[in-house]
């Protein structure tokens, strides 16, 4: 009996309804998430070989003496602290046309990739920035730390933007921490383009060769549109190595030609694949998430009367 390696390039979709995504395809899709993430981009990775991570961090560092001669050097040492961080299941459905189940298996993650990837930052910035509809414990989103460390100042409380965005690095800096980036959306960006220094220069730096755009000397990462909490937030900053997050990687796929999907409707009703002729595609992915100090980030909150 001879037995043949799967190849994707050559089995049909409607051939292998479940499954992983293959590898090539599965990478993509994982490189597009980082690269569109802005939790990704700023937050510091922890690699995951299984659901549940235990690491230490250090949480403050060894002080220096002063010693006269011959005297004997003080000892002090770092604090490190430890943290469990844990994966969850973050599912996505798409629904599509029955024309696809003719495609390879290849050729539809290939097409498919960027919806994949897009329905999958979008969830997670989503939990990770704000903790809307999150499975990690409650209390440690970005938002949620920086509202119990009243680290926020609200756009318009001093003369101009410059001062705002000044007084907000200030706040993390109160903490003894570096902020290294902010986050924000693109609808944002006029505000930030038109903010001055007391010398009338320009506080906003758009840089070329696929750098991050700058503001005040650190990097400036957008967040997609429908991932953002705008009646939260203007624009997030912090000292993002105190974010962590974490991917097992290999994503998992089934499709369904004949479900009800609740949480997609047309005309107020839900959809049923089998009588539009389509089917669904689900994936999933684990990934963990935490914060470790809630003095670590602040939050330009919106102009009062926005």
């Amino acid at each position: 009996m001879q037995y043949f390696a799967f190849n994707p390039a050559n089995v049909l979709l409607q051939d292998a309804k479940t499954g992983s995504i293959p590898t090539e395809q599965g990478t993509l899709v994982m490189k597009e998430f980082m690269a569109n993430s802005v939790v990704a981009q700023l937050a510091q990775y922890e690699p995951m070989t299984k659901p549940k991570k235990q690491f230490t961090y250090l949480a403050g560092g060894p002080g220096a003496y002063w010693v006269g001669e011959a005297e004997r050097i003080q000892t002090s040492k770092a604090e490190w602290l430890t943290a469990t961080m844990e994966t969850k299941k973050l599912g996505v459905i798409i629904p599509a046309s029955k024309e696809f189940l003719r495609y390879s298996v290849s050729d539809f993650f290939n097409q498919m990739k960027p919806a994949i990837a897009e329905a999958f930052y979008t969830k997670f910035d989503q939990a990770a920035l704000f903790g809307v509809a999150s499975p990690y414990a409650s209390g440690t989103s970005i938002f949620e730390r920086i509202t119990a460390a009243g680290n926020t100042i609200a756009r318009g409380s001093t003369d101009n933007l410059y001062t705002d965005l000044n007084g907000l690095l200030a706040l993390v800096e109160d903490g003894d921490h570096d902020p290294n980036g902010y986050t924000t959306t693109r609808k944002f960006r006029q505000h930030l383009r038109g903010a001055v220094d007391a010398q009338k220069q320009p506080i906003f730096n758009e840089t070329t060769a696929g750098a991050p755009a700058q503001v005040l000397g650190l990097p400036v990462g957008y967040v997609d549109g429908k991932a953002w909490d705008g009646t939260k937030a203007d624009l997030l900053t912090g000292d993002w190595k105190y974010a962590r997050y974490g991917i097992l990687q290999g994503i998992e796929y089934a499709i369904s030609e004949d479900a009800t999907l609740t949480t997609v409707t047309a005309d107020g009703a839900p959809v049923n694949l089998f009588e539009r002729d389509m089917f669904a595609l689900r994936a999933t992915m684990e990934i963990g998430f935490m914060t470790l100090k809630e003095d670590a980030f602040a939050a330009l909150t919106p102009k009062v009367g926005d």
